[in-house]
This record gives C-alpha cells, structure tokens and sequence, in this order.
C-alpha cells in the first residue's frame, strides 16, 4: 500500500518515515513525489480540522491513503499560544529562529515551574473513498531558557525534558521517535494502517 505524507516540511518527513518504517508492505511517499499538488490552506481553528483538512484533499487529488498531521506548540502561561499559529507565531514568512525569539521574549524572566509547556499533534489519516481517522499524542515538557540542539526542528531547540535534562533537539532521533507527541499519535496511528492496507490487499485480490 502507498501512503503520502500530506507535508512538505522534510523534518517531519524523515520522523514519520522512521516511525513508519517498521511497517511492512507500507511504501512511503510525500510531496516531493508530487511536485505539482496544490498547497493547501491551513485556516482550521483546531490542530485536527487543519490535519483532517490536508489529508482529505491529498487523499482525493493522489487517489492513494493520505497521513497528514498538525501540531505546534502548548504553552501554558501564554493560554495555549502559540498552538495552531506555532509555524507563524513570529509572524507570516518568519522562520523558525524568529518564532522561538519572540517565545523567549514572551517568557523572559519567568521561572521554570511557569513555563510548562507541550508539543501536541492530531494525526489524520484519508482514504480514496472518503474516510477519515483521527488519532492524538501529546508530549509535556517546559520552555528553556536558550535554544540548545541542532538535532530537530521549530521550537524543539527550546522544548526542555527535565527526565532527560535535554531539549528535544539534544534528543538521538531513536528516543525523540520513541517519546514525541508525533510518535505517540503515529503508534496510535499504525493499527489504521494495517487494518487499511489487509482491507485493500483483499479488495486488490477480489477478496473484498
């Protein structure tokens, strides 16, 4: 079965190839396989409208299963901000450094114990013929106080995991892949996948 990650963000293409990786039968693609899909409008009001939204149309213009995703950012003393604004925080075309900026900004001066935070995603996965699944991870950790790491992406050189005294960019790939609000959706995710590819394999075989 073919599956097209409904992003073109190559940060959370190679998570989620990882992740998926360990699915057998499953051949991943992304947009790069696609350069002439039309971007898609992410004005949901919820992390799960935007994800739904982009795997639905990935999904009808590819004909082929779409997992999409959004998430962002949780921070508490900011009411939830920057949550689903998490990639234009900064502001339209500003890019990920000029986005934690204006977070260290935000919570200059505050101690850890109120700067609690969590990155969380909705992963949504589209069928051809119009279903559609939900699934749901989160991940708790604070604001650090200076970006550390250059092992991820977006605000993950400030996300502090005090288990690990780490930000999620100091994190190898293997424990990020392992404990991240991604991770845990997709894992939630999985068992869609391969009860979606035994129902097209047996359709395919006249089965179905």
């Amino acid at each position: 079965m073919k599956v097209v990650l409904a992003t073109r963000n190559q940060g959370k293409v190679r998570e989620l190839e990882a992740m998926l990786a360990g699915i057998e039968g499953i051949k991943v693609l992304s947009f790069q396989d696609f350069p002439e899909m039309p971007d898609v409008a992410e004005n949901g009001q919820t992390f799960e409208e935007n994800a739904v939204k982009k795997a639905r149309e990935v999904a009808e213009y590819t004909n082929l299963v779409a997992v999409a995703d959004d998430s962002g950012l949780e921070v508490d003393y900011l009411n939830g901000a920057p949550g689903v604004y998490s990639a234009r925080f900064a502001g339209e075309n500003k890019n990920d450094t000029e986005n934690n900026h204006k977070l260290l900004r935000l919570l200059h001066g505050l101690p850890m114990e109120q700067r609690k935070a969590r990155f969380r995603c909705v992963i949504a996965i589209a069928t051809p013929w119009g279903d559609i699944y939900t699934t749901e991870g989160n991940c708790e950790g604070f604001i650090g106080y200076e970006m550390a790491g250059d092992k991820g992406f977006g605000y993950d050189p400030l996300f502090y995991l005090p288990e690990y005294d780490k930000t999620f960019a100091q994190l190898d790939l293997e424990v990020k892949n392992r404990i991240s609000h991604r991770a845990r959706a997709l894992e939630k995710a999985k068992s869609i996948l391969l009860d979606l590819k035994e129902r097209i394999e047996k359709e395919t075989c006249g089965l179905g």
